[in-house]
């Protein structure tokens, strides 16, 4: 029996980088996974016939995805500012108050927010992006304490730099630099996180709820 037979899965940002990933590795483990995307509806589509080309269940629909942008402070907009935050931090609370209800009166359901490194360590110039990550590292524990009685987890997924769009192009001296601090000394790829998504899906999981777990190759160790 595979690991999230006879699940129900919706997955954000699914059409590409980590959300996809996820979102494959749920179809094989047996979940029926419903592909949100933002803007790619031909990603979106390609992601649900991998899915079930391997012989999983699958579905598109549409949500917002996160962004990430850089502006020092002192120059950053209110407009951009805002547009940070709600993409996401109140995509996050948007999202858990639709299916929140659904999980109660079932008394059992997994929620599992995925956050960043930068939510834990702050970088320069990205004050915006760190606030609103640190912000659903913050949800979900409150969230855990709030609905733990009432069967639902609710854990969190902190990344460190993973090769997908939302890196964007980045200069060959940007990438030794910063991976010189990895343990790992690379980063990371969206199928190596993928397996902390499933494990947090799955029953593996019964005993961890407003958890922080960190693929980040070393970046943080916490």
């Amino acid at each position: 029996m595979s690991k999230l037979d006879g699940r129900v899965a919706l997955v954000t940002g699914a059409s590409r980088g980590i959300g996809a990933a996820i979102a494959l590795a749920f179809g094989r483990e047996g979940a029926m996974v419903a592909v949100n995307y933002n803007r790619s509806e031909a990603r979106a589509a390609e992601v649900v016939a991998a899915i079930e080309a391997a012989g999983g269940k699958a579905r598109a629909l549409v949500n917002n995805a996160g962004i990430l942008n850089a502006a020092p402070l002192d120059q950053m907009s209110e407009a951009v500012w805002d547009a940070m935050i709600a993409s996401n931090l109140r995509s996050v609370f948007l999202c858990t108050r639709t299916v929140l209800p659904s999980m109660l009166a079932r008394g059992r359901g997994k929620i599992i927010n995925v956050t960043s490194q930068l939510g834990q360590k702050g970088m320069p110039n990205h004050t915006h992006y760190a606030a609103a990550k640190a912000g659903v590292i913050g949800f979900t524990r409150a969230l855990a304490r709030e609905v733990g009685p009432r069967g639902v987890h609710v854990n969190a997924i902190a990344p460190g730099p993973i090769e997908t769009d939302l890196i964007g192009p980045i200069s060959d001296e940007f990438r030794r630099e910063k991976t010189a601090i990895f343990a790992l000394r690379r980063f990371g790829r969206p199928d190596e996180v993928a397996p902390t998504a499933v494990f947090l899906a799955s029953d593996d999981s019964s005993y961890y709820t407003g958890q922080t777990l960190c693929p980040n190759g070393g970046d943080i160790m916490v």
